[in-house]
C-alpha cells in the first residue's frame, strides 16, 4: 500500500541526490522496498564521505559512521543525516517527524519505540541512534510480529539481540516472530558466546568446536540459567509447543521426549548434544547411524551385505539416469537401477524406495508441463524395473528453491506429477525429495505424502532457519563410506522416521524391446490420456483457434499412420513416441493463418517469385531442414534418394511441396529430422552438439534434445515448446511401452 511519507522520501532521494548515488532514480509510488533501503543507505554512506558507494550496510559504513556518528539524537546537527534517520524510520512504519533534519520529540519517540521492539533498548538506553541500531533501521526487516508471526519466536528474536548485540560479529535480526536462516545464524553465534569463543572465533558455523562445547551442556529438568533460554529457545524455534523459559521444568522435558521421539533420536527428556544439534542445524549428529541410505552405487551381493551389517534396512535408488555414461569408468555410470539390482536387494532382506531426479538444479527445471513429463516418465521407469503399485516415488527437487521459486516453479510442477498420477490411475504415490520448506509446502499443498529432507544441505535457505517437516519419511544426514574390499560402498545415511518402508519384492523387469504395432485395448486410453494433457496446457479437444482437434489429429497421426511409424521406428533405432510426439504436437498448432501461408507461397513461387520458406504439412517443416535432413540421411546411410542444393530454391520447394500435400512423406521425415538433429543438424548456423547415435536407451536428457531441436533453435519458444513436448512423449511412451511387452 502506497504511504505518503514513503513517497516523500523517495521523492527526496531523487532530488537531494540526483546523480550522487551511482543508482537509477527510485520509481515514485510510496511504497517501501529493498530498492530505497539501498537509496538510504547510498545516501547515508555519501554524507559520511565514503568514496565508493554500495547498497550493503557493511562494515565501511559501520566504522565510519562509529567515528563520526557515534550517537545520533538532538544533538546532531548535520540536517541530511537526521533526515535519513526520519525517512528510514517513516519506511519501518514509525513516526519521523517533520522531514525537517531535526531530531524532534516525535524522532526521539520513534527511535525509542524501534530500540524496545528489537529487544536492545536495554542495551542502548534513551532515545540515541547507535549504528548497529541504524543498520537495522535501513534495510527490510521487521521488528513487530507481521503475517501471523508468533510472539513467542519474537520474545526469543529480541532476547537475541539484547543479549548479544554488542559482540562484533553479531547483528541486530527482525522480531517478526518467524524463524529464518538470519535467526538460526544468530542462536549458533549466541551458543558460541557462551561458551567463551571470542570476537573472530565466533562464526555462526555449526563446526568442531561448537560440537565440542555443546558436549558438555547438557541441560534437564531442574537446570535453569542461560543455557536453558537457549535451549527452550531451540525448541521454540524449532516450532514445538514449549515457552521460552531459563527454567526446565518438567513440561519442557515431556515436549523434548516428544521432539527427540518426532526425530527418531533417543527419548531421554533431556538437552543432550543429539537435540541440541537437531535443534541448531537440520542435519543434527552426523555421528548417528541410519536405517536408510541412498546412492548412486550398483548393490552388490557383497554391498547388500556391508549395508545390512550396518543396519540399513531401507535403500534410495534411482529410477533413471538423465546422462549418459561418459564411459566404464564414469562415477555415475550405475546411478540408475541397473539390470538384476532389485533381486539382489530383496534377496539380501533389504527394502528399495525409489528416487527420480532429472536435472532440478534451478527454478527453470520445474513447471506443471515438466511436472507431467517427470511423473509419467517415473511411472514408466518403475514399470520397466518392475516396482509393483502402492509404491511411493520421491521426485526431487535437488537445489536451493526460494520461497518464491517453490511459489512460482515447485508447486505447479508437483500439481503437474499430482494429475499425471492420478490419470495413471494412482497406481503410485507421490513423495518428494528437497529441503524442508520444499517439503513442507509440496506436503501442505496436498501434492505429497512423504518427504525425503535433503538436511544435508545444510546452507540451503530452505533448511537454515525451517523445522522438519511433519510427514517426513527419511532425513538425510551424512556421506559416509562404510564396508572394504568389494562391499566397500559410499552412500548416504539417511535416518528413516517408519512413514515409507519401499518395496521387498518386485515384478519381473519389462525387457526393452523395440516398439509394436499399438495394442487395440490400449488407443482408447491414450486418445483420453493425451486429450487431457494438451487441454491441461492450453488446447482445448475441439481444437479451439487451431485447425484441427485432438480426435482428428490423434486418429491421422497416432492410429492411422501407426505401422508406417512403428515399421520406421524400428528402421531407425528409435522410439515411436519421438516420431508420434513431432508429429501429433506440429499439426495440433496448425491454424488458418499458416494455411494462408502456405497457399499464398505455392502461388508466388509458381508464378515465377523466389521460394519463400516456411513450416508446412501435418510435420510443420521447412523445405530446407527437409533438405538438409534427407542429405543427411542418404549420405549416412540410413536413407536413398538425390543429394539436393540446399541453396536452390527448385530444390527446396519441391520437397516443402511433398511435404505439404503428402502425409506419408510429412511422416518419413520426421524420424530423418531426428537423425540429422541428433547428428548435430550439419548445415544449421549455430550447429548443434553431437548426441550419441539414435538409440532405443535415449536417456531424458537425449529425449529433450530431439524435441527442442525440431524447432531448430534454442530460442526461449523453443524450449517451453520443448518442455511441453516432453511430456506428450511420456504419455505416447506409456501405451507404446504397454503394447509392446503386451
Amino acid at each position: 500500500m502506497a504511504d505518503e511519507m514513503v513517497l516523500r522520501a523517495q521523492s527526496y532521494l531523487n532530488t537531494t541526490y540526483r546523480g550522487k548515488l551511482g543508482i537509477e532514480p527510485l520509481i515514485e509510488n510510496g511504497i517501501t522496498s529493498w530498492k530505497v533501503m539501498f537509496a538510504l543507505t547510498r545516501a547515508l554512506q555519501y554524507e559520511l564521505g565514503i568514496s565508493s558507494l554500495s547498497d550493503t550496510f557493511g562494515p565501511t559504513t559501520l566504522n565510519t559512521l562509529q567515528s563520526k556518528f557515534p550517537t545520533i539524537n538532538s544533538a546532531t546537527s548535520n540536517k541530511n543525516i537526521v533526515w535519513i534517520v526520519q525517512a528510514g524510520l517513516y519506511c519501518k512504519g514509525y513516526d519521523g517527524g517533520a522531514y525537517d533534519g531535526v531530531f524532534s520529540s516525535r524522532v526521539s519517540a520513534a527511535v525509542t519505540k524501534l530500540k524496545q521492539d528489537m529487544g536492545v533498548a536495554s542495551t542502548y538506553p534513551g532515545d540515541g541512534l547507535v549504528p548497529k541500531v541504524f543498520k537495522g533501521l535501513l534495510n527490510m526487516d521487521a521488528y513487530v510480529t507481521v503475517n501471523s508471526g508468533s510472539e513467542n519466536i519474537r520474545a526469543v528474536q529480541r532476547w537475541l539481540n539484547g543479549s548479544y548485540v554488542n559482540r562484533r560479529d553479531f547483528f541486530i535480526i527482525p522480531a517478526d516472530g518467524h524463524h529464518s536462516r538470519d535467526v538460526a545464524k544468530s542462536m549458533l553465534f549466541a551458543v558460541q558466546y557462551e561458551l567463551g569463543m571470542a570476537d573472530g572465533t565466533a562464526n555462526g558455523v555449526f563446526g568442531p568446536g561448537t560440537r565440542s562445547g555443546l558436549k558438555s551442556h547438557t541441560v534437564s529438568t531442574g537446570s535453569s540459567g542461560t543455557w536453558v533460554q537457549l535451549f527452550s529457545g531451540g525448541m521454540v524455534l524449532n516450532q514445538r509447543p514449549v515457552s521460552f523459559t531459563s527454567s526446565f521444568t518438567s513440561t519442557l522435558a515431556t515436549a523434548v521426549s516428544n521432539f527427540q521421539s518426532f526425530v527418531k533420536l533417543p527419548v531421554t527428556g533431556a538437552g543432550d548434544f543429539s537435540t541440541w544439534a537437531s535443534l541448531l542445524v537440520s542435519y543434527g549428529d552426523q555421528s548417528r547411524n541410519g536405517e536408510a541410505c541412498d546412492g548412486i552405487t550398483l548393490i552388490t551381493p557383497a554391498r547388500a551385505a556391508t549395508l545390512k551389517a550396518q543396519g540399513i534396512k531401507y535403500v534410495g535408488r534411482y529410477l533413471t539416469n538423465p546422462v549418459p555414461p561418459k564411459d566404464d569408468k564414469d562415477p555415475l555410470r550405475h546411478k540408475a537401477i541397473q539390470p538384476g539390482e532389485l533381486k539382489t536387494i530383496a534377496d539380501n532382506g533389504l527394502r528399495c524406495f525409489p528416487i527420480y531426479q532429472t536435472f532440478g538444479r534451478d527454478a527453470s527445471d520445474f513447471s506443471y508441463p515438466l511436472g507431467r513429463a517427470a511423473a509419467q516418465s517415473a511411472i514408466n521407469a518403475a514399470l520397466d524395473h518392475g516396482f509393483k503399485p502402492g509404491t511411493r516415488i520421491f521426485f526431487a527437487v535437488d537445489f536451493d528453491a526460494l520461497d518464491q521459486d517453490v511459489s512460482n516453479s515447485v508447486l505447479p510442477h508437483f500439481k503437474g506429477i499430482q494429475d499425471a498420477i492420478a490419470d495413471d490411475g494412482n497406481r503410485f504415490a507421490v513423495g518428494v525429495y528437497g529441503p524442508r520448506n520444499v517439503c513442507t509446502r509440496v506436503g501442505e499443498a496436498g501434492h505429497a505424502s512423504a518427504s525425503f529432507v535433503s538436511d544435508m544441505s545444510s546452507g540451503f535457505s530452505g533448511n537454515f532457519g525451517y523445522p522438519m517437516p511433519a510427514n517426513w519419511a527419511y532425513d538425510q544426514i551424512v556421506t559416509r563410506t562404510i564396508g572394504s574390499g568389494d562391499g566397500a560402498i559410499n552412500i548416504d545415511v539417511n535416518i528413516a522416521s517408519g512413514r515409507d518402508t519401499g518395496q521387498s519384492s518386485f515384478n519381473t523387469p519389462r525387457t526393452a524391446l523395440p516398439d509394436t504395432n499399438l495394442a487395440s485395448s490400449v488407443i482408447g486410453a491414450m486418445r483420453t490420456d493425451v486429450g487431457k494433457y494438451m487441454e491441461s496446457i492450453g488446447f482445448p479437444n475441439d481444437g479451439g483457434v487451431r485447425t484441427y482437434g485432438h480426435e482428428t489429429c490423434f486418429r491421422r497421426v497416432v492410429v492411422e499412420w501407426d505401422t508406417v511409424i512403428t515399421q520406421l521406428a524400428y528402421k531407425y533405432k528409435m522410439r515411436k513416441a519421438l516420431i508420434q510426439t513431432s508429429c501429433y504436437w506440429e499439426m495440433r498448432h496448425i491454424d488458418a493463418i499458416d494455411l494462408g501461408v502456405d497457399a499464398a507461397i505455392r502461388t508466388k513461387y509458381l508464378a515465377g517469385s523466389s521460394f519463400e520458406d516456411s513450416s508446412t504439412g501435418i510435420a510443420q517443416m521447412f523445405g530446407r531442414t527437409a533438405v538438409l535432413a534427407w542429405n543427411y540421411a542418404i549420405q549416412k546411410g540410413y536413407a536413398t534418394g538425390t543429394i539436393r542444393n540446399v541453396d536452390s530454391d527448385k530444390d527446396k520447394f519441391e520437397l516443402w511441396d511433398k511435404l505439404r500435400e503428402d502425409d506419408s512423406f510429412a511422416i518419413q521425415s520426421v524420424p530423418l529430422v531426428h537423425l540429422w538433429n541428433a547428428g548435430g543438424a550439419p548445415g544449421n548456423s549455430p550447429a548443434e552438439t553431437v548426441l550419441r547415435p539414435m538409440s532405443l536407451d535415449y536417456t531424458e536428457s537425449e529425449i529433450y534434445q530431439i524435441l527442442r531441436r525440431y524447432q531448430g533453435t534454442a530460442d526461449s519458444v523453443a524450449t517451453e515448446h520443448a518442455k511441453k513436448r516432453l511430456a506428450l512423449y511420456q504419455i505416447m511412451e506409456k501405451y507404446n511401452s504397454i503394447s509392446r511387452n503386451v
